[in-house]
């Protein structure tokens, strides 16, 4: 599964205003609900699993990166959405260092294999220098959308 196959323009907000990885987890979870691809009645169950996930540990992988994920019944695809700090988002990351880039994800619950090969390739693309930098310098969600097409099949 590419990061373009769940990820729509709409999906992609290019100045997060949160300040931490708790209010940022709310701001995508609330372009999930607007862009209709999880139900207004479902927000706080989907909320309390990815909030629940990350207090396991944190889903700041270092690079500036967050990948915030759960798996859900209350959806039947794999959905996402992506936002972007320039000033820099506190997610408890392992390197200590604020996020830039954070990737919500959310997998139908009992779809194991699915979860973690999707895990592993937004964490694999996002790795990539010169694809974070190419994400961080797009001027709007239009181009961050063309720079995930690229850079996905490569």
């Amino acid at each position: 599964m590419d990061l373009a196959d769940i990820l729509s323009k709409a999906q992609i907000l290019p100045e997060l205003r949160a300040t931490n990885r708790w209010e940022a987890i709310d701001e995508l979870i609330d372009v999930l609900v607007s862009t209709g691809k999880i139900q207004p009645g479902d927000r706080d169950a989907v909320t309390a699993a990815v909030k629940k996930r990350e207090t396991s540990m944190s889903t700041g992988i270092g690079f500036g990166i967050g990948i915030p994920h759960a798996s859900t019944d209350l959806i039947f695809e794999v959905v996402g959405a992506l936002g972007r700090s320039t000033k820099g988002v506190n997610f408890d990351a392992l390197d200590n260092q604020p996020v830039k880039l954070v990737m919500l994800f959310l997998v139908p619950q009992g779809q194991f294999q699915k979860h973690l090969h999707t895990l592993a390739n937004i964490a694999k693309l996002l790795h990539k220098a010169e694809f974070r930098q190419a994400l961080e310098q797009a001027p709007d969600a239009d181009a961050m959308l063309n720079t995930i097409r690229e850079h996905g099949k490569k």
